[in-house]
């Protein structure tokens, strides 16, 4: 029977970090299971992106999976992992993002909308009264076990901040979605990020002493960045969405072909659907041609495909082509409809042809494409012999000049080998 083999098919791909014992079992009869998104920004990013490719899977083995937007406990926020409070959302806010990661979730999800329910969690919390959550939720938990957990405990110990009671109280409501989703869905599992282990783990406390039935939860590893920092929708740091507007599908491609050899295994398994069989083929020619970055083509191209959909994706591989086309030549030939394209898909900036008139340097122009900090950072970039335009070394701060403009407008720089911006005159 397909659904035996969940966990199998998990494990191999390196998607399960905890879980609770028993599960196999559990899982070889079909099996309703949910994970929950966070709508404290307006798109998902690489790292939700994660429970989408579980719920799928989980929907393949022939077992039930929901999908649960959290709008009430955006009101909140989630401490797991958050060093600092939280910075409340407005309900305007909070609105505008379900709605958003609704649509994207939807979109992703539309091949297999028989089996995916989506689910707010809004719907039944705006109905509970404060005094009978108390009451019927709060009294089975002692403040010990709720301070046991990691992620009230290292908000309690960092005397700055602390953890404010709402904070606090954000297991219990995570818990009582489960409950709730028992009730009515007979939801038997919750799925979510290593973080959310002890938010799970509440959740089945709950069931198990509200109903005397037995609950379960999986965790799967974050998805970490170069630096050490789990991508993350309210991180301040850089995040790869997967709203276009957000995250260019040209930079969202890249960001697949740099991944390095040593990540590049890990997340062929994670991020496609190709079999054990296929992964084993395609990494056993990538080791024989590393060169070739095979698995990091492979998966840019699929992946990017299934995000931003088979136009997008060939039209990517064009500009990738030509942007690292090392010929001057045959990059001074491109029409307008293709620099139309790439004005649209790297870093840009527009210039008024009176502002060109008037003279500007080139370093002027490096410090205003907001890859360098100051003119002084740009200089030794062009000292270092790091900055081409339209495709030529340029080693001295040069006045900016007709003959310099391609197609009638445009201007390309390069920094280094891999980081481009094209300026646009009008």
């Amino acid at each position: 029977m397909k659904n035996k083999d969940i966990i199998d098919e998990l494990s191999w791909r390196g998607l399960i970090k905890n879980k609770v014992p028993g599960i196999e079992n559990q899982l070889k009869k079909p099996t309703t299971m949910y994970i929950g998104f966070d709508p404290t920004s307006d798109s998902l990013h690489l790292g939700s992106l994660l429970p989408i490719i579980i719920l799928i899977h989980f929907q393949k083995k022939g077992h039930k999976s929901l999908a649960l937007i959290g709008e009430a406990t955006g009101f909140i926020g989630d401490p797991s992992d958050k060093k600092d409070k939280r910075i409340f959302l407005s309900k305007k806010n909070l609105q505008n993002n379900t709605e958003s990661i609704k649509n994207q979730i939807s979109r992703f999800l539309k091949f297999y909308s028989e089996k995916i329910e989506l689910l707010n969690n809004f719907d039944w919390i705006r109905n509970i009264y404060f005094i009978d959550f108390i009451r019927e939720i709060g009294k089975h938990f002692s403040v010990n076990y709720m301070i046991s957990k990691d992620s009230v405990k290292k908000r309690i110990n960092n005397k700055k901040n602390g953890i404010s009671f709402t904070e606090f109280s954000y297991s219990l409501i995570q818990g009582y979605d489960f409950l709730y989703l028992n009730q009515v869905k007979n939801c038997q599992l919750q799925v979510g990020g290593s973080d959310q282990w002890g938010n799970i783990t509440t959740g089945i406390e709950l069931i198990r002493k509200k109903t005397g039935k037995k609950a379960y939860g999986i965790t799967f590893p974050l998805i970490i960045k170069p630096n050490g920092i789990k991508f993350g929708k309210s991180e301040k740091e850089e995040n790869i969405w997967l709203d276009k507007n957000k995250t260019s599908p040209y930079k969202f491609y890249q960001f697949w072909m740099n991944i390095s050899d040593f990540e590049i295994e890990k997340y062929i398994k994670i991020y496609t659907f190709f079999s054990k069989e296929e992964i084993e083929n395609l990494i056993y020619k990538h080791r024989k041609y590393p060169n070739k970055r095979l698995l990091q083509r492979k998966l840019a191209n699929e992946i990017t495909e299934w995000i931003h959909g088979n136009e997008i994706v060939k039209k990517v591989i064009e500009i990738t082509n030509i942007l690292f086309e090392k010929k001057n030549e045959s990059f001074q030939l491109l029409d307008d409809k293709t620099f139309i394209s790439i004005y649209n898909h790297i870093p840009h900036m527009l210039i008024s042809c009176d502002e060109f008139d008037k003279g500007i340097f080139l370093l002027d122009l490096l410090k205003r494409s907001s890859f360098f900090s100051s003119k002084s950072e740009a200089n030794r970039a062009l000292k270092a012999n790091s900055i081409h335009l339209n495709k030529i070394l340029v080693k001295e701060n040069i006045m900016i000049q007709k003959e310099n403009i391609i197609g009638k407008k445009y201007i390309l720089f390069q920094f280094g080998k891999k980081e481009f911006f094209i300026i646009k005159i009008e």
